[in-house]
């Protein structure tokens, strides 16, 4: 996994930030890159899991009710696989999340904060070993089949979720389902040998110079992954949210309920959501006096007769 992280830099100059999605060339071949947002605010990158884009890992957290115009409002957002800006916020979710965290211990200088979901920091146990091992087994032989696609949803969502136990199928788990029948079987074939090589990096958390928010659901497969993570970093370092009841991909399965763990991270390190900028006054309209005539509004007024006009009168 490694040297995922040792992609060359990206130009700036020669990206276009209209939010279509595009190629660059590298050292290490072509990658898929998506940029949204003003080029003049600080950088947010994602890094998706296996055979997901950044649509199906990230699509729930940023389209989420208010977190849309919170993030853009603070960020140009780079979908990204894996070159790298100047300096940037990184977000990644499981092995995208692994990948993000050695970025950083490795450029330091070139991390200003970590958003991790359900990442992973430990080498492959036995259970997880075998669980890829079978994952290439089966894109070896029969490519992105039913199986495979049940094994990998399996890694993403919850069984509430997956089983429709809440009601219909969640949309989150439909666009996952249409994405995997896409999927290049070459690429998540590499992708999972890569993530089956990995080494442990808790040691190495103590050289982390950036802040983290690790967020895990608390049924996911690598729940104790995020645990040990957080203890192993310094505590004033990383907060920790666990969301009850949820998968592994929070950003698809529980967006609103990260939205604000992630808006409180953000705010303390000075990216606070900013109240919209107040409506104009529509300028009074003209009314002609004839009008406001008490003929013209449909009144009809008696004539009053004060206590001079009486002593006149006599």
């Amino acid at each position: 996994m490694a040297e995922l992280c040792d992609s060359v830099s990206i130009n700036m100059e020669t990206i276009p930030f209209n939010g279509q999605e595009f190629t660059v060339e590298t050292s290490n071949g072509q990658v898929s890159v998506s940029v949204i947002g003003d080029p003049e605010m600080p950088a947010l990158i994602t890094y998706p899991d296996i055979a997901l884009d950044y649509a199906s890992c990230f699509g729930g957290l940023i389209s989420c009710h208010g977190s849309d115009s919170f993030l853009l409002q603070n960020f140009c957002i780079y979908h990204i696989n894996p070159p790298w800006v100047e300096k940037a916020f990184c977000m990644g979710a499981l092995a995208g999340a692994y990948i993000l965290t050695l970025f950083a211990i490795k450029h330091g200088e070139r991390s200003a904060g970590l958003i991790l979901v359900s990442p992973l920091c430990r080498a492959p146990s036995w259970t997880e070993w075998i669980y890829n091992k079978m994952l290439l087994s089966l894109l070896n032989f029969y490519g992105v089949c039913g199986l495979f696609k049940e094994l990998l949803l399996f890694r993403f969502f919850s069984e509430d979720v997956r089983w429709g136990a809440d009601g219909p199928k969640s949309e989150a788990l439909d666009a996952c389902q249409r994405l995997l029948d896409d999927r290049e079987r070459s690429k998540a074939m590499r992708y999972l040998i890569a993530i089956n090589r990995r080494r442990g990096i808790a040691e190495e958390l103590k050289e982390l110079r950036c802040r983290a928010l690790i967020v895990v659901g608390s049924v996911s497969p690598f729940y104790s992954e995020a645990i040990h993570l957080s203890e192993k970093m310094d505590c004033i370092n990383a907060d920790l949210v666990e969301i009850d009841g949820c998968g592994s991909l929070v950003t698809e399965e529980q967006p609103a309920e990260m939205l604000p763990a992630v808006e409180r991270f953000l705010a303390s390190l000075g990216h606070a959501r900013r109240s919209p900028p107040p409506r104009p006054k529509a300028p009074p309209a003209h009314i002609p006096p004839e009008l406001l005539s008490p003929e013209a509004l449909g009144l009809k007024l008696k004539p009053i007769k004060t206590r001079s006009s009486s002593v006149e009168a006599a």
